[in-house]
């Protein structure tokens, strides 16, 4: 019987083991799916005023007094009746044009390496900037430890569009604007970050392995042709050589003075030559170096103003293509025997 339940056993681990490299490879060419685009997405609105309101009314209708919730009723329906009053006299004054409350789009960039949610700030910002004039402002809560420079630039670059349409740009950091993503955070008007958010470095790093001695060792030969004496510099495989070196930090050198004169464009008021040295500061010591404007998480700011500015959340979503849908759906089943499994075999030897 215990050689049964052992060959069980086998059997369930090798279906999980062959499933999981089902996912694996259904995984991998979403992903390629997902780069080679055409795929169509959608952007999605949605008013974050109604969001906290229905929070706070499900709070108040436990906590609140049943004296002090019609008090309050009632103050608020003289107000409706008020403002409806104001609406209807501006209908009537075809001269005078309809005022409109301030507003605020509120933006997310969860940032990697290679900066993948560009493609999404993208869109979202084209969709919001025909709507953008004076007087309105664009929040992007941001989130990124870095990563490409190319990459950064870009989403740096999608975020100079939104000051040219005389709207401000607000930028929330609540955990890290790292290096590329403090290039982006530089461009707003605004930069409100947590007291312990981490906030840069300003500096450059690049970094390679080199295998040269371990083929040199076992008489693999490696050649490297190149047209251009610059073609290529350090490599994983074949020697470097002091002036391989040397091109290769002159090359960083040149990619870090870019990175300080475009902070400095963009934020004049920081001291560069003071915090353009690769160290990170934290949130209070960000203010002191005046790399931020305010101490402040992005859900008090944006609560701050819910009473006085409509506030839009606007996302884009990517339409999924039916392998990543396969994917999503094999590695949820597979989490879900797994665990299954786990608790058999914990109910078992807990016997």
């Amino acid at each position: 019987m215990e050689f049964v339940q052992e060959v069980g056993v086998f059997l369930v681990e090798a279906i999980i083991l062959v499933t999981a490299v089902i996912v694996v490879v259904v995984a991998m060419a979403a992903i390629s799916q997902r780069r080679r685009g055409g795929e169509d997405g959608y952007i999605e609105v949605r008013r974050l005023n109604d969001r906290y309101t229905a929070f706070h009314d499900a709070v108040r209708g436990l906590t609140e007094h049943p004296e002090t919730r019609k008090q309050r009723e009632k103050g608020a329906k003289k107000a409706a009746k008020i403002e409806d009053k104001k609406a209807k006299q501006q209908a009537r004054n075809a001269d005078e044009p309809p005022k409109t409350d301030p507003r605020i789009f509120v933006l997310r960039f969860n940032g990697d390496l290679r900066a993948s949610e560009t493609e999404s700030l993208r869109e979202e910002i084209s969709a919001i900037a025909p709507e953008l004039g004076e007087g309105d402002e664009v929040l992007l809560c941001l989130e990124s430890p870095g990563g490409m420079v190319h990459s950064y630039g870009l989403a740096a670059s999608q975020l100079q569009r939104i000051r040219g349409t005389g709207a401000s740009l607000t930028v929330a950091v609540d955990k890290v604007a790292a290096s590329g993503g403090y290039m982006m955070a530089c461009v707003a008007d605004k930069i409100i970050s947590a007291p312990f958010a981490v906030i840069g470095s300003i500096g450059v790093l690049a970094q390679i392995p080199n295998f040269h001695r371990l083929l040199k060792k076992n008489d693999i030969d490696f050649e490297l042709l190149t047209a251009g004496k610059y073609k290529r510099t350090l490599t994983m495989f074949g020697e470097n050589t002091d002036a391989d070196r040397a091109k290769f930090i002159e090359d960083l050198e040149d990619t870090y003075g870019l990175f300080k004169d475009f902070v400095v464009t963009n934020r004049p008021v920081v001291d560069i030559e003071s915090v353009a040295t690769g160290e990170i500061w934290y949130g209070q010591r960000a203010l002191e170096h005046q790399l931020v404007d305010e101490l402040s998480t992005s859900d008090a700011y944006l609560q701050s103003r819910l009473s006085e500015t409509d506030v839009f959340e606007v996302r884009y979503v990517p339409k999924k293509s039916w392998q990543e849908k396969l994917g999503m759906a094999a590695e949820a089943g597979v989490e879900r025997t797994a665990l299954r499994l786990w608790q058999a075999g914990t109910s078992r030897h807990l016997r």
